[in-house]
């Protein structure tokens, strides 16, 4: 392998992980600020996404660079096609973040007790992201361990499996909050929502840590 293709490479690996770092602190930043329900809080979490496109971008051409000038062989070429994937799920990542941040500052404006309870609830899913982002760190900065980098997508399909069965639990809450009269059937429904599309992060990490695994052992991308 080339010298300076050796050295691209972890330039971009290290790029990525960089990206992957600030959605990480942006969404630890969202908990802390959904658990005090403080909606200034949660506006100052979405200060991490505002370049999180202008470095994927420079990922991306620094990976179109590499191919120009190294010609990367097949196991080579595997691991750059996987990191245009993953900038591409982390720019939705970003996406899903933001949507989510926004959606819950509005929820947050009700100042209803019953909504507050039901945002509260649905916290365990995002210490799940969070763990999952722990874990997706954790396999870019162990990328050539195999056994580590297995390890740690399973752990993140394990946090995955673990979000379908609280949003569950919350559906239920819901329309028993419905059913009770509660007279706020549309803000319920729209929090469910909002919540629903928060598990696409999570389930984002779950696919980029796929592509990891594809990009280290192959198989199907």
């Amino acid at each position: 392998m080339l010298v300076g293709y050796n050295d691209a490479r972890h330039e971009v690996r290290a790029a990525v992980l960089k990206v992957v770092e600030d959605l990480a602190t942006a969404n630890k930043d969202a908990l802390e600020a959904l658990i005090a329900t403080d909606a200034v809080k949660l506006e100052a979490a979405r200060k991490p996404l505002k370049d999180i496109a202008k470095q994927t971008e420079k990922i991306d051409n620094d990976i179109v660079l590499i191919f120009a000038r190294y010609t990367p062989e097949a196991r080579d070429l595997r691991e750059m096609v996987s990191y245009l994937k993953i900038t591409s799920a982390l720019n939705r990542i970003r996406t899903n973040i933001n949507n989510y941040l926004k959606n819950m500052q509005s929820m947050l404006t009700e100042e209803n007790e019953g909504i507050v309870h039901l945002i509260q609830d649905s916290l365990s899913i995002n210490r799940c992201t969070l763990n999952a982002f722990d874990q997706t760190i954790e396999m870019f900065k162990t990328f050539d361990d195999n056994d580590k980098v297995k390890a740690l997508a399973v752990k993140i399909d394990v946090e995955y499996s673990k979000t379908d069965d609280i949003y569950t639990l919350l559906e239920k809450e819901v329309i028993q909050k419905i059913c009770g009269a509660d007279g706020l059937a549309e803000e319920y429904f729209n929090l469910l929502k909002y919540i629903r599309k928060n598990l696409k992060i999570i389930d984002r990490l779950d696919s980029i840590a796929q592509r990891v695994i594809f990009a280290r052992m192959g198989g199907k991308l």
